[in-house]
């Protein structure tokens, strides 16, 4: 008996720490990373101290003990949080012809280095968007060239000969040798009567842009973001496997290094959102923001961009809704948002891997 107190004890000393690891996981949504970059990390692990919090609420329950209440009472507090990580319901909404199909995918440059091992990966990305058919296509990590030698990557060439969504506005934030383009670009079925930029504190490869297209004789504005990526290189993913092994390395250099480029793209992506968000806000249209934002629902980022509009994951959504492929967690990292002028329908995380990303699409109706 005395044993069973003591394991009780240390059982409770856990749950409490779990519980306050979430509470601070809450916060971080509310916290901006360049004030207090530390809080962000508890953010990033948040779906794990649900999980955690939610395990010992069954446990006590089981026991029949009282000290259930810590669990209970903290994930009450963050219940709003939970359905930006998980939706249960099925996709029976019905679609109309005039509802606004469109779709974000971020496509790792076509695969231009061959990271897939797979020389038909250009040609499946350009099947799939064919495939699907969107009305607005927001596409980041975009690389054109019209450089000869390279012709199978004449990427704009190609999408603008085979998908219905003809009109187009990329923005590069990378030119090299007055052929090699990267950057973003939006697609649309629909005549582009206005587009532009928006203007980041810190230049860098990551960017934001607007275009404003004429559905039917509405103005709709389109935002297509590509948020800071932490730049992790392939040291930093050994360096993670390791520590997944308990593996670490002698002066905790690599791992140190590795929590610096993370809190750093915390702190970029902060301010590219309070930049987007900001923007958003002087729009004299309805708007729709499909992206990249590197960053999970419990980051400030997603919380500040997101702003007054809705999620169409929470709103339409299934499942986990998780976008990211790599050896990093997997996480929710891809967005469409919208205003409250839309309703979205059958949102969907398409299951191809074709990049790092999956697609997202839904389906969105003018009220």
């Amino acid at each position: 008996m005395k044993k069973f107190k003591i394991v009780s004890r240390i059982l409770f000393l856990l749950n409490g720490l779990t519980a306050i690891s979430l509470l601070l996981a809450y916060s971080a949504s509310y916290v901006n990373p360049s004030i207090f970059w530390p809080i962000s990390f508890f953010g990033l692990a948040l779906p794990y101290f649900l999980i955690f919090n939610i395990l010992f609420l069954v446990y006590w329950i089981f026991r029949g003990s009282k000290k259930l209440f810590l669990s209970l009472i903290i994930l009450v507090l963050g219940y709003k949080s939970i359905p930006a990580f998980f939706q249960l319901r099925l996709n029976t909404e019905v679609v109309k012809e005039s509802d606004l199909k469109i779709m974000s995918f971020n496509v790792r440059v076509f695969d231009l280095y061959m990271w897939t091992k797979d020389k038909k990966t250009r040609n499946k990305i350009f099947d799939l968007l064919v495939e699907e058919d969107p009305d607005v296509i927001c596409l980041q990590e975009f690389y054109h060239t019209t450089n000869h030698s390279l012709y199978e990557f004449k990427t704009l060439d190609t999408l603008v000969q085979i998908l219905s969504a003809k009109n187009y506005h990329a923005q590069y934030a990378k030119i090299l040798r007055k052929t090699d383009h990267w950057g973003i670009i939006t697609l649309s079925k629909y005549p582009i009567v206005g587009k532009g930029a928006v203007e980041f504190a810190i230049k860098d490869d990551n960017q934001c842009s607007y275009t404003d297209i004429d559905k039917d004789g509405q103005i709709i504005r389109i935002y297509n973001a590509h948020l800071a990526s932490i730049k992790l290189d392939k040291y930093d993913y050994k360096a993670m496997q390791a520590v997944n092994k308990n593996d670490y390395s002698e002066d905790f250099d690599k791992e140190l290094m590795m929590l610096s480029k993370i809190r750093y793209g915390f702190e970029r992506r902060s301010l590219q959102s309070d930049s987007i968000a900001k923007h958003i806000q002087s729009s004299p249209y309805p708007c729709i923001l499909a992206g990249d934002f590197n960053d999970t629902p419990a980051s400030y980022a997603y919380h500040t961009i997101k702003g007054n509009m809705k999620d169409a994951f929470i709103e339409a959504g299934s499942g986990l809704g998780l976008t990211y492929i790599g050896d990093f967690p997997s996480f929710r990292i891809d967005y469409l948002l919208h205003d409250e002028k839309f309703v979205a329908k059958k949102y969907k995380t398409h299951p191809e891997e074709l990049s790092d990303h999956h697609p997202i699409s839904t389906y969105l109706e003018v009220k």
